[in-house]
């Protein structure tokens, strides 16, 4: 992750610059979901994964069966059928998690349109997390970004109103069927 600059200064006159070793070593990798449960309060769902040496070419993202992982712990956390809307990364679209998807009665897939990140509660998710806790942070090394990135989520996933107020910037409403709610 860059890190992001939200303010910084410079003497009148000078442009200031913010240099950054290593923008190209891409070592870590988050998923998240914005869980939403009629009646309860909202929950963040998240993992970050620290990837072997990518530079002898390991895998550098999430695989599919770190999303199916992910998958199975909201859904024990929340208790209750899920109803994903996902992107469209080339991994949720994987014949695979598909498959898994597709045997477990309790997920309900809709994919977002492509090119739509306005419509997805978890880009406000990254966008919180990158204007503070990350904004005008230098990491001295992997430890200290992957602390700081838990620390960062934590402040975000006990504060419902922020996971709220995600959604609600989408536009999108939560609504569920009589038969749901009884």
């Amino acid at each position: 992750m860059t890190p992001p600059t939200a303010r910084t200064w410079a003497r009148r006159g000078s442009t200031p610059v913010i240099r950054v070793r290593g923008r190209s070593q891409r070592r870590f990798s988050i998923a998240a979901l914005a869980c939403h449960k009629h009646g309860e309060r909202s929950r963040l769902t998240y993992r970050p994964k620290r990837h072997a040496d990518h530079k002898r070419g390991g895998r550098r993202s999430f695989t599919w069966t770190d999303y199916r992982d992910l998958l199975i712990a909201a859904h024990q956390q929340l208790g209750a059928p899920t109803v994903l809307v996902w992107d469209n990364l080339n991994v949720h679209k994987d014949r695979r998690l598909r498959e898994f998807i597709d045997t477990h009665d309790w997920i309900t897939c809709y994919s977002l349109p492509a090119h739509a990140p306005d419509l997805n509660p978890v880009e406000g998710i990254w966008s919180l997390l990158r204007r503070d806790s990350q904004a005008n942070a230098a990491f001295t090394d992997p430890n200290h970004l992957i602390s700081t990135l838990r620390h960062g989520l934590r402040h975000i996933q006990y504060r419902d109103n922020l996971i709220n107020g995600c959604l609600a910037e989408t536009g999108l409403t939560l609504t569920t069927s009589l038969q749901q709610r009884q």
